[in-house]
């Protein structure tokens, strides 16, 4: 089997085969328009995303012929053509014209390496496996009443699994975000919670803690959190300010290799119809940058699914579940591909 992506990941690992078979984020839509090519790189894996009659296409970055990356190529007449010999790739991958034997049919094997893509909340989503769910759900997109503002991107030289249990923890608030989430002077004491594991991902009960700029207004608010992780990459909470103020985000990452990741974020607000896009990005942008200083100091940069590897304490829960729950994902996807996989029987003599 041709080799074409450096993949550095262990592609054996649970880390691994938890984010293979799912939904991730590439890009933004709008950053791809009409009969426009993008290359990007997903789990090592280096993609040319095009589009064609408002469809898009995520393929491997390698055309059959001689190798050349079909990034460098451009769109006509609603095919992707290769920069090197011309060749002309309809949107499902089929090679139709090659102009050098311009009367001769292409041959069937002369086709792209192409992988699920879809749109939705204005993201691009790929998947280089075989997804067993939906894309990961955003509860506040159909509903009128909350505001969405995209924040970031925020590219992390980190694992993408350690940014998103670093969004999951709210002890780090006093010390990581001092001031904004948490005050260092009197850091809360985390309460007993309970983590919940459902079909759809794992839950927590509502988490309570003090922040002194709590919901970009400036002013300090005792704040609830209730956090769901629908799949390794993807996770969200709904933050209770007031009696119906809500602040909801949802965190998505794009795992690029095993050290370098991007973070995109949607934020849902339903009050202070005052603030502004200016403001959301303040906030955020200083929150993440924070964030991003501690998450790619983390060692090991792979996140330890061995929980002997850290201490855990009562407040590490959430995280605790979220080490072993990706942990099951992986070894389950692992026991898929071994079932699906041909039976090797020894030749005979």
């Amino acid at each position: 089997m041709l080799q074409i992506d450096k993949i550095k990941w262990d592609t054996e690992s649970a880390d691994y085969l938890a984010l293979a078979d799912d939904w991730h984020v590439v890009a933004r839509s709008k950053d791809l328009a009409e009969g426009h090519v993008m290359k990007v790189k997903l789990l090592g894996v280096e993609l040319v995303l095009w589009r064609s009659n408002g469809q898009v296409m995520a393929w491997k970055d390698y055309c059959r012929h001689r190798g050349a990356r079909l990034s460098e190529g451009w769109v006509r007449d609603g095919k992707l053509v290769c920069p090197y010999h011309g060749w002309e790739y309809n949107c499902e991958a089929k090679c139709t014209k090659i102009p050098a034997h311009p009367k001769q049919v292409p041959p069937l094997k002369a086709r792209a390496f192409s992988h699920r893509a879809t749109e939705r909340y204005g993201f691009i989503w790929v998947s280089i496996g075989d997804p067993l769910q939906d894309v990961p759900p955003f509860p506040e997109w159909e509903n009128t009443e909350f505001r969405k503002f995209y924040a970031g991107p925020y590219p992390f030289k980190a694992n993408a699994l350690r940014a998103v249990e670093n969004f999951l923890d709210v002890t780090h608030f006093p010390w990581v975000h001092a001031n904004l989430n948490g005050d260092p002077q009197n850091p809360d004491e985390i309460e007993d919670y309970e983590v919940y594991v459902k079909p759809d991902g794992l839950h927590t009960s509502e988490i309570m803690v003090f922040q002194p700029y709590g919901d970009h207004r400036g002013i300090p608010v005792n704040a609830g959190y209730t956090f769901h992780c629908p799949r390794p990459g993807t996770a969200y909470f709904s933050k209770r300010t007031g009696e119906t103020e809500r602040f909801c985000t949802f965190l998505t990452t794009t795992p690029i290799e095993e050290d370098e990741c991007i973070v995109w974020l949607i934020v849902a607000i339903n009050f202070a119809p005052e603030l502004t896009q200016e403001r959301i990005d303040f906030r955020q942008d200083q929150v993440f940058a924070q964030d991003r200083r501690q998450v790619e100091a983390q060692r090991p940069y792979r996140l330890p699914l061995d929980l002997r590897e850290e201490l855990h304490l009562r407040s590490d829960k959430f995280q605790v579940e979220y080490r072993k729950w990706v942990k099951r994902l992986g070894d389950d996807a692992n026991a898929r591909r071994r079932n699906l996989a041909p039976i090797k029987t020894r030749a005979s003599a």
